[in-house]
């Protein structure tokens, strides 16, 4: 097969030539890497990847071809796609189609044959960049000077440009037992599925919903979703979060939800030197112990109170790879918080627990389809924490039911000791 020929041109002028892979053109965004060797169609189709160029590390993608049943959204939202060597024939079962035919009817730009390895190593040294992929440019100076001109991804405000128009429902499987309201930030289809499977229906809403549309749901718990963009950037759901918070709402958060709610709590983020991405991050759950080998996707973290980082996610002040957060509670508005989970290949907050208050978030994906599923139980722990504040509740209804009846019978009684 005969295909043009392609350029890629990062920010700092470094140039790769390659050969027009899915739509023929020319597309610009972040340039980040994605280590995972499968999951290749969820990653695509995935919303917190809007304005990312994703740089496959496997070298062969395309071989299981692309199906109905794996998409994460309703699209890809790459916004352009670097791979070494594209798969020549899909082959699967469930393929309904091939990878390319798929890029190129969703005119998604991208581009093959290049050392993709020679271009993560300069990402991982370089850091994330802006970076432009062209199949009609033949001149990359020319495409340089464009690529200096879009935008970063800093300062990028981008949920409203993934969340849902109007919302919808998740029926819970088999017997219902809670109602989440889901703030839809970018959210992947598998969100609601693991809730789901654990008897809750899910009300998936807008962004820019209100509190009050919240409650409207019925929910007994508010999930934040995964999402693309700088977190520094959400003041409404971080406005929100807070007020879910002062009502002691049960309150989950993943990725960018997380975020939203480490800045609720008063804790700032910043952006890592390129990154997680893959499906194969080593994780420290803190109150197990455990280890588990998890999904990512994120260019942002929580910055833990005298641990900031300003450059990279392996430059830690004071502490190599892989040591630990120290055992610490921060007080805040809401209360105690601690860190629940740390990256062990770089130290970063991959996890906060509120301690006076039901919430808790993780940085990375439990919800991972395509896997690993080691950090599914997370979906257990939010079940519990709802069921939790439930009883809770009842309890509390419970000892003021027994009040009112205790102060009638004390009214009563001396009502009858005045009439004697």
């Amino acid at each position: 097969m005969k295909r043009r020929p392609a350029i890629l041109v990062l920010e700092d002028g470094r140039t790769f030539h390659g050969e027009a892979y899915g739509s023929v053109g020319e597309t610009f965004g972040e340039a980040v890497f994605n280590t995972g060797m499968t999951g290749y169609q969820e990653t695509l189709t995935d919303p917190s990847y809007h304005r990312q160029v994703v740089v496959q590390t496997a070298p062969h993608i395309g071989n299981t071809g692309v199906n109905g049943e794996d998409d994460e959204s309703s699209r890809i939202w790459v916004a352009g796609y670097v791979v070494r060597d594209p798969a020549r024939i899909g082959s699967n079962w469930r393929a309904s189609g091939g990878l390319e035919d798929r890029l190129a009817a969703e005119g998604v730009v991208g581009i093959a044959g290049v050392d993709t390895r020679a271009l993560t190593r300069h990402l991982r040294e370089r850091g994330a960049m802006r970076v432009g992929i062209s199949s009609v440019e033949e001149d990359p100076r020319a495409l340089l000077a464009r690529v200096r001109q879009a935008p970063e991804m800093v300062g990028a405000d981008l949920s409203a440009e993934v969340t849902t128009a109007e919302r919808y429902v998740v029926q819970a499987e088999g017997e219902h037992r809670f109602t989440v309201a889901a703030l839809d930030l970018g959210i992947k289809r598998n969100v609601p599925r693991r809730l789901a499977a654990r008897g809750v229906t899910t009300h998936v809403l807008p962004a820019a919903s209100t509190i009050d549309e919240l409650l409207a749901t019925g929910a007994d718990a508010v999930f934040f979703s995964p999402g693309p963009g700088d977190p520094a950037t959400a003041d409404g759901p971080v406005a929100l979060a807070r007020e879910v918070l002062s009502r002691r709402i049960p309150l989950f958060g993943i990725c960018f939800g997380s975020q939203i709610l480490g800045r609720a709590l008063g804790f700032g983020t910043y952006k890592l030197g390129y990154g997680h991405r893959g499906i194969n991050q080593p994780v420290l759950d803190r109150s197990t112990g455990k280890v588990e080998v998890t999904s990512h996707n994120h260019g942002f973290a929580v910055a833990w109170p005298g641990r900031e980082q300003e450059l990279s996610a392996v430059q830690v002040p004071g502490a190599g790879p892989g040591a630990v957060v120290p055992d610490q509670v921060i007080d805040t508005e809401f209360g105690g918080v601690e860190v629940s989970h740390v990256c062990l290949n770089d130290n970063v907050v991959e996890g906060l627990r509120a301690k006076d208050v039901p919430a808790f978030t993780v940085q990375y994906h439990p919800e991972a389809a395509a896997g690993p599923h080691d950090a599914d139980y997370l979906f257990d722990r939010f079940a519990e924490l709802i069921e939790g504040r439930a009883l809770d509740r009842r309890r509390s209804e419970g000892r003021a039911l027994d009040r009112r009846r205790s102060e009638g019978r004390g009214l009563y009684s001396n009502h009858s000791e005045g009439g004697n």
